[in-house]
């Protein structure tokens, strides 16, 4: 029996300082799941490859904050970010 392959899933992520949660931005599969890693690397996005956290916000609706229950593992990926020294933040005024 063989097996199906896996089809990539990206989902890109916005948050802003001062926003109640992260909204989802933009998902998909396959080519449009490339294009979304291929976006994020020409404007130096980081990128958090963990295939189950895609999965569950890819059933997101787009423009939707993530749901409370998904709240911790997105926070590890904001953690990862932060580490990476590619967040950006908003301009001061």
């Amino acid at each position: 029996m063989s097996e199906k392959p896996q089809t990539r899933i990206a989902v890109a992520l916005k948050y802003d300082f001062g926003d109640s949660a992260p909204v989802v931005t933009a998902k998909g599969e396959g080519h449009v799941a490339d294009k979304i890693i291929e976006t994020a690397r020409e404007h130096d996005i980081a990128i958090e490859e963990n295939p189950v956290l895609a999965e569950a916000l890819s059933k997101i609706d787009l423009d939707t904050e993530i749901p409370v229950p998904l709240y911790k593992a997105v926070a590890e990926v904001i953690g990862f970010v932060l580490q990476t020294g590619r967040l950006q933040r908003p301009e001061r005024t």
